[in-house]
């Protein structure tokens, strides 16, 4: 399926091309021709996880992944469209946390009773992004009684959580890496041969880039396009260009829930919602600088704080214990539609 689905790549590039007038078309066609490039994504990710351990691998597809949003959100920033920037990398950050960690949790329990992964792992990255959300409130807080300190505030904090995130992956890499190493995959004669990693990474290399072209068409096309159907510009940013972005995290992240390899999930969904938080949105802080346009700055508005800490709280929740069923996938994924429906009913209130 997957393999005639790659037509849909040509068809997004040519009608962007020859009708740009058609906003839906070229929306609904870049939006499926995401979804092989997704799958061959996960499936390269899956051979470097096999070949250097869950943790690397994890690490590999929310890197990779995550660069089609800071390419989307650098042209945002050069355009001075700083909501949006913030939108996109709150809902990235809960898109993960919630809807691509409850769908593998749920599509895992589907096939196993219980599954599990490493508690200790799980519970470092969960205090990462309770870190993250501790900048973002005292961001906001800070830009609310002295309006003058956002931009100088959130550039000292980005530093902060670089330094933080860069901390993590020595911890996770180097020091502690068997917390996150998973168990080893036993290969049998039923499976496909393993690819070589210069197949691997050059296949994930290939599905990034084009991603990153899809998605510029995507984005180019989303607004008008849900406009055309009634939606407001904070619901489209928070969630449907969010959803769309973690495709290729959400389809690795089910693959290997349904392969009971829960830790290469989790790494993939928290991982890619950490490397947001202390990575991405730092970055896009200290560019607004480097581009000349308008600095940029944390202090983002107290309903999208609100919705990363609601997020982060059940997220540390769910996977404190080390062991994961389809009811706790139904409770994140419950979070999200919440969130999704007071977005769409009162944007003005969460926006606030």
């Amino acid at each position: 399926m997957l393999y005639w689905m790659l037509l849909f790549i040509p068809g997004a590039i040519l009608l962007e091309f020859l009708v740009p007038q058609q906003h839906l078309l070229i929306f609904l066609t870049a939006a499926l021709a995401i979804v092989p490039l997704a799958g061959w994504l996960g499936r390269a990710t899956e051979q470097l996880a096999e070949r250097s351990g869950e943790g690397v691998g994890g690490l590999l597809n929310a890197t990779f992944g995550n660069a089609t949003e800071l390419i989307i959100a650098l042209s945002a920033l050069r355009a001075g469209l700083h909501d949006v920037v913030q939108a996109s990398i709150v809902g990235s950050i809960i898109g993960n946390i919630l809807l691509v960690l409850g769908a593998a949790m749920l599509a895992g329990g589907l096939g196993h009773k219980e599954q599990h992964f490493n508690a200790s792992a799980a519970r470092s990255q969960a205090t990462l992004l309770t870190l993250a959300t501790i900048a973002l409130i005292l961001s906001s807080v800070v830009a609310s009684r002295v309006p003058s300190a956002p931009q100088a505030l959130s550039l000292y904090i980005s530093l902060v959580l670089l330094l933080v995130y860069g901390l993590f992956l020595v911890y996770s890499l180097v020091t502690h890496k068997s917390l996150f190493a998973g168990e080893p995959v036993v290969r049998d004669a039923s499976m496909p041969p393993l690819w070589s990693m210069k197949k691997a990474l050059l296949v994930l290399a290939a599905a990034t880039l084009m991603i990153a072209w899809i998605s510029e068409i995507l984005v180019a096309a989303i607004e008008p396009s849900a406009h055309q159907l009634g939606l407001s510009n904070l619901f489209v940013g928070v969630f449907i260009v969010a959803i769309l972005g973690n495709a290729a995290e959400h389809f690795s992240a089910i693959s290997a829930a349904r392969k009971n390899r829960m830790d290469l999930a989790l790494s993939i969904s928290i991982g890619s919602s950490i490397q947001v938080a202390l990575f991405v949105a730092p970055v896009l802080v200290l560019a607004s600088y480097a581009i000349g346009a308008t600095p940029m700055d944390l202090a983002f508005p107290g309903g999208l704080v609100l919705s990363v800490l609601l997020a982060v709280l059940i997220t540390g929740q769910v996977a404190a214990d080390g062991r994961s069923d389809w009811l706790k996938g139904v409770q994140l994924l419950a979070v999200y539609l919440i969130l999704g429906l007071a977005y769409f009913f009162i944007p003005e209130a969460v926006s606030a």
